[in-house]
């Protein structure tokens, strides 16, 4: 990723206002960018930007850095960061609107596998009400990085083989509220 100097003119303050708004993220501007989530964070050191650095572009509003960086889909949600916040500020609900933004402005990171799978798993159990596992993995190899599908034959045979794997995709019967609630979702 190419790293250049930010421009105050390039931030947009109005969004950053917004994810503040969002449930759990009230609290991005009252981080004290102490880094003590970034230091307890057992994935930043995979991370382009650690979760410290992503709660500063937030607050200021460089919303294209921040949905377009690899950090956000990297994060487990393993909640250190929150509970070594000294301003107890809800990290992981952050990554997650942010996820969610990156989806909608489709900034994601391309080839990355993680979003894509997101994307996959949203649409199987929207339409099926369930997760085929097979058929996911499947979409979102060929999606992200196809050749991927060949260190996976001998995983997947073995699973097939002892019935852990189904090739069928079932529907479930409640179908109907299922996308109401996700419409109701998408609207929140």
């Amino acid at each position: 990723m190419e790293r250049r100097l930010k421009l105050q003119k390039e931030a947009e303050p109005e969004w950053a206002r917004r994810i503040s708004e969002h449930p759990g993220c009230e609290g991005v501007f009252s981080c004290l960018q102490c880094g003590a989530c970034s230091g307890t964070c057992p994935l930043s050191i995979y991370m382009d930007f650690g979760p410290r650095r992503i709660i500063g572009l937030v607050r200021e509003g460089f919303r294209t850095t921040a949905l377009s960086s690899e950090t956000i889909w990297l994060c487990a949600s393993c909640y250190s960061c929150a509970v070594h916040c000294p301003r107890k500020i809800h990290v992981t609900d952050i990554m997650y609107t942010l996820k969610r933004e990156a989806i909608e402005a489709k900034l994601y990171p391309r080839r990355l596998p993680i979003p894509v799978l997101a994307q996959e798993f949203y649409r199987a159990v929207r339409s099926r009400g369930k997760n085929p596992e097979l058929w996911v993995v499947l979409r979102m190899a060929l999606k992200s990085h196809p050749l991927i599908l060949l260190s996976m034959i001998h995983t997947g045979w073995a699973l097939l083989r002892t019935g852990r794997l189904s090739l069928h995709s079932e529907h479930s019967d409640g179908i109907a509220e299922i996308k109401r609630y996700l419409d109701l979702r998408e609207v929140a």
